[in-house]
């Protein structure tokens, strides 16, 4: 008798492992709608002059007099986050995985395809003010990071004189021009069959500002000091965006002087990691596949470190350092978890596509990882985010019905100018609106926060920021797995 109920116990064991196994890969929410609205995000995001079509009606013209102190024009661009500062090493990385998305992804985008190329342009067009209006000097953000983040008020209300900040051959910034460098250079593919002339400047530019950054090397982090840092400090050191420069413009270009950089540099780093500061897996995923679908024996290092890093991410593997929730949601720091969970996982969907082209495997020691390991990896993560998690919650702001209301995002968290006219003063809106329990006035659509702690719990809390902010980089990163799962066929 008590082996049949050991018996009954251990099937019923199964039946419920499986139950929840099926549960975690059968969750369907609409990618599509998630698609588009993931886009529409960043006009919630524009600096400058805001276009006739603008969809978040809410947001207003600001920054117009952005480059003012340094005599130049520097309108456009993005604000990185909640806050209303331009950093340009977080929005070039925005950029690039952008373009990297319409690239790899555009046929799967149906029509939100030229949204994506627009949200890429707007951030291009600013790049290039930065790269090209002052021979010799790289214009790598606006506005005082220390003194903006004293503020609470609209990006419309900002004062006129806002700080610029630049790098130099005397004052390098290595890691924020390689970025920029491969923005350009991945936005040139995308501009490439659309707009020639707007593709080959871009390109052009590209290359003068790698060459930049190969000739004056340095870390902007040392050049700049405290208007970087500790915001978007380059705590990878700058190898990885020379690496990552380099690839896109090999990529770009064909040219065998990008390889030869490549193999000259002795970036070897083994990361666990893929974000707006360290670059090592995305450059090792972008190179590889000129191996594992191109058959170019020249890149199979660069093959084989994609897929040690895959063998780090995946959680049954025995090489795996990466933590997961409960709940199944990757988790890698504390702070704003999501924009590792979202480029690692864009990383994941594209090798797995790489894999497909050719139908190729590989083994993580007794752990053999097919394509179909890859997408099923990415999709738990993406339908996590997209509420098919412990409390029911989509991280994504506006999908669904249960999402953040308060969002640490200032123009969404403050009456709109239609409603208030009046300007709020740099601390005009502390009370009552960031201090309040009330919901944001505003909904930022598509804005994914920075997500829930390690135990699955959101506390949808304005004034913790490491859980409740937006980020352009963390929506950048999750448009190309919408796209696929919009059209893949494991829905």
């Amino acid at each position: 008798m008590a082996a049949l109920r050991g018996k009954f116990a251990l099937l019923c064991f199964v039946l419920l492992f499986f139950s929840f196994l099926w549960a975690n890969v059968q969750g369907n929410p609409n990618y599509r709608d998630a698609l588009a609205k993931s886009i529409v995000f960043f006009q919630g995001q524009r600096s400058g002059r805001l276009p006739r079509d603008q969809q978040i009606t809410w947001r207003s013209n600001s920054g117009l007099n952005d480059g003012f102190t340094a005599h130049v024009d520097l309108v456009g661009g993005y604000y990185d986050a909640g806050d209303n500062v331009k950093f340009n090493f977080p929005m070039a990385y925005t950029t690039t995985l952008l373009a990297w998305s319409v690239l790899d992804y555009a046929k799967k985008m149906g029509p939100q395809l030229d949204g994506a190329r627009a949200a890429i342009r707007w951030s291009t067009d600013y790049l290039l003010k930065c790269a090209r209006t002052t021979p010799g000097k790289l214009y790598v953000g606006v506005g005082d990071p220390n003194a903006d983040h004293k503020c609470w008020q609209r990006p419309e209300d900002m004062a006129n004189n806002r700080a610029v900040f630049s790098v130099s051959a005397s004052n390098p910034g290595s890691d924020v021009a390689g970025e920029t460098a491969a923005a350009l250079a991945a936005a040139s593919l995308v501009f490439r069959r659309v707009d020639s002339a707007y593709s080959r400047l871009l390109l052009a530019t590209a290359e003068k500002v790698f060459q930049f950054a190969i000739q004056y090397r340095g870390s902007y982090s040392d050049s700049l000091g405290s208007a970087v840092c500790p915001f978007y400090c380059s705590y990878s050191g700058y190898k990885d965006e020379l690496l990552w420069g380099a690839a896109w413009l090999h990529r770009a270009t064909s040219d065998p002087y990008y390889y030869n950089f490549i193999s000259s540099l002795g970036a070897n780093d083994s990361p666990d990691i893929f974000s707006w500061d360290n670059k090592y897996a995305g450059a090792y995923v972008l190179l590889s596949r000129r191996s594992v679908v191109g058959s170019d024996k020249n890149f199979e290092k660069f093959q084989q470190d994609a897929e040690n890093f895959m063998c780090r991410i995946l959680p049954n593997s025995p090489y795996s350092s990466t933590q997961y929730t409960k709940g199944g949601l990757m988790y890698k720091l504390g702070q704003s978890n999501l924009q590792y969970v979202t480029s690692i996982t864009f990383l994941v969907t594209t090798y797995a596509k790489y894999m497909a082209a050719k139908k190729h495997t590989f083994n993580c020691g007794n752990l053999l990882v097919t394509e179909n390991t890859l997408r099923m990896l990415a999709k738990r993560q993406v339908d996590y985010i997209l509420g098919e998690n412990p409390l029911k919650m989509s991280y994504m702001v506006g999908f669904g019905t249960n999402y953040p209301r308060r969002v640490h995002h200032r123009g969404s968290s403050l009456p709109s100018v239609t409603v208030h006219p009046q300007s709020f003063g740099c601390e005009g809106g502390f009370q009552p609106y960031f201090y309040t329990a009330n919901p944001n006035p505003n909904i930022l659509v598509g804005a994914i926060v920075g997500g829930p702690n390690q135990n699955d719990f959101y506390p949808d809390d304005r004034t913790d920021y490491s859980h409740s902010e937006p980020a352009t980089y963390i929506n950048a990163a999750i448009v190309g797995p919408l796209a696929y799962f919009a059209t893949s066929k494991l829905n």
